[in-house]
């Protein structure tokens, strides 16, 4: 359940405390002065004397007994009262001296009490009772909801994981035609001497995006499952992000970027699972080189426990920017053209989720850059849990 829901119920659970005890103030207030002075005043007009002391609840409960002692024959009520009076204590005594009731009229007036005083104690539990109900209904409304959110996100994860494995298939179908067609092609010799080389490069390079693509989709897979954890520890989050910006500074050098490095020297210590939250950053950084410009500037900054990526791209189209992080994401064209599998960026966004920070796009970012990827991390999380 979540702590959201648990908290809800928690809040529900106490307030309806607080009512119940206000409800049974009320209520005896209600008992001392109205209900007992008008019982009182009417069984002492029809000469039924009721002497003693004892508390409200025990009052009417003694009551209750000794009428319905009253209803059996005399020497089984005598003993029965004389039981309660050995129970219960003789802090009160019934006495029904009034002429108007004898016989068939006594036992009348007997039941007639016996009614009077089961509604009294039922206005008495009845706060509870009430209490009681809203709290289940509570409960069951929530539990109703809940089920109905998870029905809901099994339809939405079902949905996803089949649009996912469309995808995955088309992915890997099409570099498979490549390397079936170019293979056949040299196994059959109709390759020239001269472009020999250039169908083996196709092949190499359409094998490391297979290689790529079933990596990427391991992972994704593996952050998805339920029993995944992550294993975090004590770390610097500085040294991290320099560590994974010098492990691509050559694919930046290819590309002829220039790699803006704004990292402090003193130590961000930060609790996480250094492999995953490094894969994360390495996600966004592949991303620059890719969707870049080329010979621009990339942009990496981290300032406290936010950690910013930004380039010189083309910007992404407002529509697609919306679902960017998912999984196979194809809305932007250079995106499409660029064959990126829309994986790395959902990766790194889970990573990112479950050490308690943000992934987000920014567009705004100025300072030249035409968008900025930012991991915002809580300092909070540093000491929180998976």
């Amino acid at each position: 359940m979540k702590k959201s829901v648990k908290w809800f119920l928690v809040q529900r659970f106490l307030l309806i405390l607080f009512c119940i005890y206000w409800s049974v103030e009320a209520v005896n207030f209600l008992y001392r002065v109205v209900i007992i002075p008008a019982a009182r005043a009417f069984l002492k007009s029809q000469q039924i004397e009721i002497t003693g002391d004892s508390n409200m609840v025990a009052w009417l409960l003694q009551m209750l007994f000794y009428c319905v002692a009253g209803l059996l024959p005399p020497g089984v009520g005598e003993w029965v009262q004389g039981q309660i009076e050995y129970t219960m204590g003789s802090t009160m005594s019934v006495q029904v001296t009034s002429p108007l009731y004898s016989g068939g009229w006594g036992v009348a007036l007997r039941i007639l009490i016996i009614g009077g005083i089961i509604g009294l104690l039922f206005i008495r539990i009845l706060p509870y009772l009430v209490g009681a109900f809203c709290y289940s209904r509570i409960v069951t409304r929530q539990f109703n909801e809940l089920l109905a959110q998870e029905e809901s996100q099994k339809l939405a994860r079902d949905q996803r994981r089949n649009l996912m494995l469309s995808d995955i298939a088309h992915d890997i179908k099409t570099p498979i035609t490549t390397i079936c067609g170019y293979s056949k092609a040299l196994s059959e010799g109709v390759v020239g001497e001269k472009d020999r080389q250039s169908y083996l490069d196709a092949i190499y390079a359409k094998a490391m995006r297979m290689d790529e693509l079933i990596t990427l989709l391991f992972e994704y897979v593996k952050l998805e499952s339920e029993g995944f954890t992550l294993h975090r520890e004590p770390g610097d989050l500085a040294e991290l992000t320099r560590e994974m910006a010098a492990l691509l500074y050559a694919d930046f050098e290819d590309r002829e970027m220039e790699l803006v490095l704004e990292i402090p020297e003193e130590k961000v210590p930060f609790e996480m699972d250094r492999l995953q939250l490094g894969r994360a950053v390495t996600n966004l950084l592949t991303n620059a080189v890719r969707y870049g410009k080329a010979g621009g500037r990339v942009l990496v900054r981290l300032q406290e426990y936010e950690l910013t990526v930004a380039d010189e791209g083309e910007p992404v189209d407002p529509e697609f920017a919306a679902h960017i992080f998912e999984p196979f994401a194809r809305g932007d064209k250079a995106r499409s053209s660029k064959g990126g599998s829309g994986l790395g960026l959902g990766i790194a966004q889970r990573i990112v989720e479950m050490h308690g920070g943000k992934l987000v796009l920014n567009q705004n970012f100025g300072e030249g850059y035409t968008k900025a990827f930012q991991i915002r991390l809580s300092v909070f999380s540093t000491l929180g849990g998976n």
